[in-house]
């Protein structure tokens, strides 16, 4: 089990979750902590598998992939394993989830166009072990993907547990 984060990893986090392209010297200057303390916690952070990456956040709009939809499958017993490795050699399903309900696996892909979005969706179909596909696709962005409300969120939580505590 991980350990716990302490007020200053959540410091840390904040900031690193409004664009990590800074240098260490502008991150302890934000988190307000020594040099050494933030390049200790972000060291953690990273061994404990908090931070998994420091690579640019990629607009794939502004790459050419104008539609985005959530394909949901639901896969033959037994057949998960085969279908995943197939969807990995896709370079359009951006992300695959297990979930439970009707279907096993929820599926966020984009494409150049709706032309191009059919011939993702028929690329998917070749693997052998899917009962059933559906897609819906994205008008538009309303919430995008954020985590800096969940770090002020929790990070709030662990202050109010400390004075309390």
């Amino acid at each position: 089990m991980p350990e716990p984060l302490d007020t200053v990893d959540w410091r840390v986090l904040r900031v690193l979750s409004e664009g990590s392209r800074i240098g260490m010297l502008e991150l302890s200057r934000r988190a307000e902590v020594a040099r050494g303390t933030a390049q200790a916690h972000v060291d953690r952070l990273v061994s404990n598998g908090v931070i998994t990456s420091f690579a640019p956040h990629l607009d794939v709009r502004a790459m050419g992939y104008g539609v985005l939809a959530f394909t949901t499958i639901d896969i033959a017993q037994g057949r998960l394993g085969d279908v995943v490795a197939h969807l990995r050699e896709i370079p359009e399903v951006l992300e695959a989830h297990a979930t439970t309900g009707a279907d096993d696996l929820l599926c966020r892909v984009v494409a150049r166009s709706n032309d191009h979005l059919q011939e993702v969706l028929n690329r998917i179909l070749e693997v052998q072990g899917i009962n059933r596909t559906q897609t819906v696709i994205a008008l538009s962005e309303q919430i995008p993907y954020r985590v800096t409300p969940l770090v002020d969120a929790a990070g709030g939580e662990r202050k109010l547990r400390r004075v309390k505590g």
